[in-house]
């Protein structure tokens, strides 16, 4: 039996090297990862796999086979950083994201495309809060109407503040449970951006990755919301691991909610959420 070749754009990122390791457990998936390193890293290598360093810009020059799936996790990721990084969510999350889509027409491949659950919030209004979420917002239309227009197969899944085991502390593009986590390890104060009750459906990793393997197999179309669906504010979030708070002042880009929708994803394909927040932040309390 011909092996299933699978191609993960971001695959050195935190979902995106979480989701290789999951597959490499299966012998008859052969993986690819293609991979600029704007925000991934070699030490997230899973061996077996083969690392291709490149933007999704070049995807066509670079990678070699014909896919049976590509999972396009690596964009620019980031909210808040994104209203003063506008060059940089262009190159990736526009043009890599259009060639990306080109490349799965081209080869006739499934595109599973990592949408951003920001366009949700404020009732819908929070896909143009921030270039980030309206550049994520509009590859989600793009990629529907590639279906539409060229026949594209293609399944489009939306993540809630993914958390876990991997997830950077420190950096530019640290994430909050990691920045609480590592802060608060070294006896440091938590910066709390105001007001503090701004609600977020934090999901972990393992549950990301059980969505994302599920829709692989079996999603189709849009609309698979991949989150939790307990919510805390990150006053709640920084209460949780103790110790000092600090506020910092408002962000433009900030938005107060998520709108979850797991409804697809949970009556569809039998996904469901099955870690906690506060036993995650327990766990590393009491394992430093």
């Amino acid at each position: 039996m011909a092996k299933k070749i699978i191609l993960v754009t971001g695959g050195a990122g935190f979902v995106g090297s979480s989701l290789i390791a999951r597959l490499a457990l299966d012998a008859d998936n052969e993986i690819y990862s293609l991979d600029n390193y704007f925000a991934g890293s070699a030490d997230n290598h899973v061996e077996g796999v083969e690392y291709i360093e490149g933007h999704t810009k070049d995807i066509a020059a670079l990678v070699p086979v014909t896919p049976d799936i590509v999972y396009h996790l690596g964009e620019y990721s980031r909210v808040e950083r994104s209203m003063t990084e506008m060059r940089e969510v262009w190159d990736l999350n526009i043009h890599g994201t259009f060639e990306v889509l080109e490349f799965c027409r081209t080869k006739q491949c499934k595109l599973l495309y990592a949408g951003s659950s920001t366009k949700f919030a404020a009732d819908g209004a929070g896909r143009n809060q921030s270039p980030y979420a309206w550049s994520k917002a509009t590859n989600s239309e793009l990629v529907k109407n590639y279906g539409e227009w060229f026949g594209l197969e293609y399944a489009i899944t939306y993540f809630y503040n993914v958390y876990g085991p991997g997830e950077r502390g420190s950096g530019e593009y640290a994430t909050v449970i990691g920045i609480f986590a590592e802060l608060a390890a070294a006896g440091k104060s938590l910066p709390v951006v105001s007001p503090g009750t701004q609600e977020r459906n934090f999901t972990h990793i393992d549950d990301i990755v059980d969505g994302l393997v599920l829709v692989g197999k079996k999603g189709s179309g849009d609309e698979y919301g991949l989150g939790s669906p307990e919510s805390f504010s990150i006053m709640d979030v920084a209460q949780m691991f103790g110790g000092e708070i600090e506020m910092m002042p408002e962000r433009k880009g900030k938005r107060m909610g998520s709108g979850l929708d797991a409804s697809r994803a949970v009556s569809e394909l039998g996904w469901k959420a099955r870690h906690s927040l506060p036993d995650y932040i327990t766990s590393l309390k009491n394992n430093p």
